[in-house]
């Protein structure tokens, strides 16, 4: 079988690339104010947003092994401590974690969260620090009305020493905290990750394939199909897991590189969006167009332009013995394919045809439902 995944484990949503791709400026912007903030001696305290996949734990992760890498700041060093709060969805269970990370041990039960918070401070004094808290999904925390987002990011007031608090999440969490916690966040404390583009998902895939995959396996054709596909969501965890899932598919065919193929099977598996039922409602016109569509993608890339796609279509007419079609007619057919969410139109470059791509199944699986549905006439309009 042919090698293509040599470092899989660098394609996974854990794995903390060395470079955090398109999130650099994002990275130096609060590498700078917490360093600014602790070298002063001051706690510095983060609301850091954003959807799925769009690199928020990868930042606060990175940001905080730069921060201990850094040295000493206002004569003490700089420790991280990481906490999933899915996972860890209580005040005394994210504490637990907290215990561990100065090297305190208590049992699961028989303490209060005071006396835990005791315990903790001892921890802290034995060896000063300052001391950055990471608390991931951090709704689920919040949304229970905790009191320790307030006791941690009132640290120096209750006597628990240097703590800087970050909260990750995926909502806006400033409406859902106590008005003394609300303080401790304001606007300059508040960090919104924008979805990514499909040009820096693209960034991310090309830097990620470097490092995953054997050199000369994936071409940029294929980077950017991946990165069309995950551009609605803006997802770069799911454009790996799909760029994973394509080289397994090519690994499976005995493929020397990965192709347009092996993406569109990838994303029927993970995320499939077109049934058969979906077929059996097109039109026999949006038969006849996706049919010639996908005998024209199959094992020849990612997208073809219209103009290629109307002469196919055109061929495919001839075959069928069926009248010819209107350019009226085919273009609004495409339209009505791509409204479907089944096809992707692009304008083209100036004087150019649109560019038609189709990313929901492989071309070759698809080419044989159509191929069905024309030869039994089971279209159910024209």
């Amino acid at each position: 079988m042919n090698r293509i995944l040599v470092k899989e484990e660098t394609l996974d949503a854990s794995y903390l690339p060395s470079r955090l791709v398109r999130r650099e400026r994002e990275l130096d912007l609060t590498s700078r104010r917490f360093r600014e903030a602790l070298g002063k001696g001051l706690p510095y305290h983060l609301l850091l947003t954003g959807g799925v996949g769009s690199g928020k734990t990868a930042l606060a992760r990175r940001l905080g092994q730069d921060l201990e890498r850094g040295g000493r700041l206002a004569g003490f060093p700089v420790k991280t401590a990481y906490v999933n709060c899915w996972r860890r969805a209580s005040d005394r269970t994210v504490m637990l974690d907290l215990l561990r990370s100065v090297h305190v041990s208590l049992p699961d039960r028989g303490y209060s969260l005071s006396e835990m918070l005791d315990v903790f401070e001892q921890g802290i004094r034995r060896n000063p620090q300052h001391l950055v808290i990471e608390l991931d999904e951090a709704s689920s925390l919040v949304r229970q009305e905790t009191k320790l987002v307030y006791l941690l990011s009132r640290a120096q007031e209750v006597g628990l020493g240097s703590i800087s608090l970050i909260l990750i999440a995926v909502e806006d969490l400033f409406p859902f905290l106590d008005p003394a916690s609300r303080s401790s966040f304001g606007v300059t404390h508040r960090l919104s990750l924008a979805p990514y583009d499909r040009a820096a998902l693209a960034d991310i895939l090309a830097s990620r394939a470097e490092l995953a995959l054997r050199p000369g396996s994936v071409d940029r054709d294929v980077i950017d199909q991946i990165a069309r596909i995950a551009e609605a969501n803006g997802d770069a965890r799911f454009a790996l897991e799909l760029l994973a899932g394509a080289a397994h598919a090519a690994e499976d065919d005995g493929a020397s590189a990965i192709a347009s193929e092996h993406v569109r099977r990838a994303k029927g598996s993970l995320l499939p969006t077109v049934s058969e039922t979906q077929l059996d409602a097109l039109s026999t016109n949006e038969l006849g167009v996706l049919l010639s569509l996908s005998r024209t993608l199959k094992g020849r890339g990612s997208s073809t332009t219209s103009q290629k796609l109307r002469a196919n279509h055109t061929t495919l007419l001839e075959e069928l013995k069926a009248p010819a079609m209107s350019r009226t007619t085919f273009w609004r057919t495409l339209k009505e394919l791509e409204r479907d969410g089944l096809v992707s139109l692009e304008a083209g470059e100036s004087g150019e045809s649109s560019k038609v791509a189709m990313d929901e199944l492989p071309a070759s699986y698809l080419t044989t439902l159509l191929e069905e549905r024309l030869g039994r006439g089971r279209a159910s309009k024209r």
